[in-house]
């Protein structure tokens, strides 16, 4: 199993945004910069955050992007159904009776990774940062 890239951007953008001020936007260019990515990519995935209502965009000279929703309340999984939206991993596509057993197998275990990534949030790891 694996993630995409943009997750990986978007896990991290979403930590400097919560490690930021929550007055003073942060710029674009200075998150790209940060993570060695090219700000029209990672616009393209701030848009994904901004429709998942966990950031918004400000405008203007001092603009950029700040959080939109509490920072305790952002989890992991938040972020990554925002990026990946929330299709199952895995879906069988033979004809079975009532239920595929490899499918049951299969949804336990993402049921089982959801709920730990639930639980996760990056204000724990912003934490950390600061005791470190």
């Amino acid at each position: 199993m694996r993630f995409s890239k943009a997750t990986n951007y978007a896990l991290h953008t979403m930590l400097a945004l919560i490690d930021a001020s929550p007055v003073k936007p942060v710029g674009v260019q200075q998150l790209a910069e940060s993570q060695g990515v090219s700000p029209t990519y990672l616009s393209k995935i701030l848009t994904r955050l901004v429709k998942a209502g966990m950031i918004e965009s400000v405008s203007g000279a001092n603009g950029g992007y700040r959080l939109s929703r509490k920072k305790d309340d952002i989890t992991f999984l938040d972020i990554i159904h925002a990026i990946e939206g929330n299709a199952s991993l895995f879906e069988c596509d033979f004809v079975h009776g009532d239920e595929c057993q490899i499918q049951a197998v299969m949804k336990e275990a993402e049921q089982k990774m959801e709920s730990h990534l639930q639980q996760a949030k990056l204000v724990d790891l912003a934490q950390k940062q600061v005791q470190a």
